[in-house]
């Protein structure tokens, strides 16, 4: 259900069902020369915050953007590396006494760092902010490498494929650590089984537990409530007959993808109607198709039902 959507979507902006986002030339949300523009979108400027035309700003907002993902790539691998490589072992702070492995995994962690643990993390982050004067990694440094030349390269089409993968990889990152947090916050651990989530007000009064889709990490997933009535045998009645009609849309959806993918492969010979002359070969893909179906054709799949 949610691939044909898209399907729709992408058919409807670029005019083809299998259509080439390059076609999507009235896109308010496009800059092509710069790092970071990648499909299929292109630049992604939803809040209009580059419309203004301001060149420094933009800079000051990749740069923050950049350190950001840095930022988060480092704390997703903080937070999948203990899990899997285990600690260090030793003394975190020898004078407290605390060992590297009395540290829990996750946000419980911020209330075991010692004071001065943290002082030297925000001193740490000062000097980085300051050392160089601001604005320095806009300023003095190489366009997209804002100081940082790990990923610099003498051939620029490498260069721009590898900055632009860090780009890819920070916002990946960003939208990652957001999920660890809100997984962590809500079930009480970084790697939490979300079933400890037991306040959770997407999970209906009735004991749906036992369902066909009742799967993780959500199990029960009605974040609108339209599963809460009165008494459990109202809300299972009412879930039935919504379990119904989402198994029919979504074999509807299963045979519509299938239909935007094989005519790209396939077709079959011959005429589509005899009557009107209509060949399969002269309907096109996608939402077009719609148009050059016969009347007499599209009847009978409304009715089919």
């Amino acid at each position: 259900m949610m691939a044909i959507i898209g399907m729709f979507y992408q058919d409807g902006l670029t005019g083809s069902a299998w259509g080439d986002w390059s076609n999507f030339t009235d896109s308010p949300l496009r800059a092509e020369a710069e790092l970071g523009v990648q499909p299929p979108v292109g630049y992604w400027d939803p809040a209009g915050l580059a419309r203004d035309g301001d060149a420094e700003a933009f800079k000051r907002r990749r740069s923050v953007e950049l350190k950001h993902g840095r930022i988060a790539m480092l704390a997703t691998m903080g937070y999948i590396t203990p899990e899997i490589a285990g600690k260090f072992p030793g003394y975190l702070s020898p004078s407290a006494g605390l060992k590297f492995a009395d540290v829990p995994n996750g946000l419980a962690a911020i209330s075991k760092v010692p004071a001065g643990g943290w002082t030297q993390i925000l001193l740490y982050m000062s000097w980085c902010e300051v050392s160089r004067g601001p604005g320095s990694d806009i300023a003095s440094g190489r366009p997209g490498d804002f100081g940082w030349y790990v990923l610099s390269s003498p051939d620029p089409e490498t260069k721009n494929k590898k900055l632009n993968a860090e780009l890819a990889n920070g916002r990946l990152a960003m939208m990652a650590i957001i999920g660890m947090f809100y997984q962590d916050g809500l079930t009480g651990s970084a790697w939490g089984d979300w079933a400890n989530y037991a306040d959770s007000p997407l999970r209906a009064e009735a004991d749906f537990s036992q369902e066909l889709g009742v799967t993780p990490p959500l199990g029960f997933w009605d974040p609108l409530g339209f599963s809460k009535f009165e008494s459990p045998e109202v809300a299972k009645q009412q879930f039935k007959r919504r379990r119904i009609v989402e198994i029919q849309h979504g074999r509807v959806a299963m045979l519509a993808c299938i239909g935007y993918i094989v005519p790209e492969y396939f077709r079959f010979p011959g005429l589509c109607s005899p009557s009107q002359g209509v060949a399969f070969a002269d309907i096109p893909n996608g939402l077009k198709g719609a148009a050059a179906v016969p009347l007499a054709g599209a009847v009978p799949v409304g009715h089919s039902r």
